[in-house]
């Protein structure tokens, strides 16, 4: 199976990187992608994506870093794109939670970098936090253009079926596995299983019997485990399944 979103290039992983991109082998991954959340950390992502051979990198800006994007942050983000193991541009989106940059400024430039995906014909990696409706705004003005996922999807079951109807899938990350979940294990249990990815959001959001511990790609089978559960199927559906939607979103 794959790993479809972590941050294995992040200071957290330092002293260990090598053991565990060892683990996620062992563990059965045979791909994961590493995500850039401004254009420094994506470029520290595409090197850690040429360091290992089933490593790939995406490219873009995060909610929460685009205050600080200068008119030559698109021109960067456009030639690291083009390089070779980048499959996607993200994380980008909308965070109202936090609003580390103002909300005009993410709607400015999430439109942008989506019009760049658009133009390099790039799949995107959606952050979605409290901004359901706006984020939805943008995609579906761009459907039938734009192709990608909401990662570590936090709307409704409602919400997820309009996403799929714009030709977008839906991760599943840890949080499926917490007991208080029950909107997210719903929207688990019911979405089309093409429509499905699985990550870990590493080193964020640890299933259940890591939970509150630095989260690692070889624990997504714990994630898997929990969704096939909860759909009735055997694990080695769901991990095949969601292999074959993500190396066909990104072109693996």
């Amino acid at each position: 199976m794959i790993d479809s979103h972590a941050h294995l290039h992040m200071d957290e992983f330092n002293e260990d990187r090598s053991d565990v991109v060892q683990r996620a082998k062992e563990a059965g991954l045979t791909a994961l992608i590493t995500i850039g959340t401004s254009v420094a950390d994506s470029d520290r992502a595409l090197e850690t994506a040429m360091r290992y051979d089933f490593v790939y990198a995406s490219v873009g800006v995060h909610p929460h870093e685009v205050k600080d994007m200068e008119p030559s942050t698109a021109d960067s983000l456009r030639g690291l794109a083009r390089r070779e193991k980048v499959v996607a541009i993200g994380e980008i989106g909308l965070d109202f939670y936090y609003l580390h940059s103002p909300k005009e400024l993410q709607f400015h430039h999430f439109a942008d970098q989506l019009d760049l995906a658009v133009e390099l014909d790039l799949p995107v990696i959606i952050h979605d936090r409290d901004a359901h409706r706006e984020t939805m705004e943008f995609l579906a003005y761009r459907k039938g253009r734009l192709r990608g996922v909401l990662h570590c999807f936090s709307g409704d079951v409602e919400m997820a079926a309009k996403c799929v109807d714009l030709g977008f899938y839906i991760s599943i990350a840890g949080p499926v596995t917490y007991k208080k979940s029950e909107p997210l294990q719903k929207v688990a249990a019911e979405i089309p299983l093409e429509a499905m990815l699985v990550e870990t959001d590493a080193p964020y959001l640890a299933p259940q019997p890591w939970r509150g511990k630095r989260n690692e790609p070889a624990y997504v089978v714990e994630t898997a485990r929990r969704v096939a559960e909860l759909r009735g199927v055997s694990l080695a559906k769901l991990e095949e399944a969601t292999e074959q939607n993500t190396r066909r979103l990104f072109g693996l």
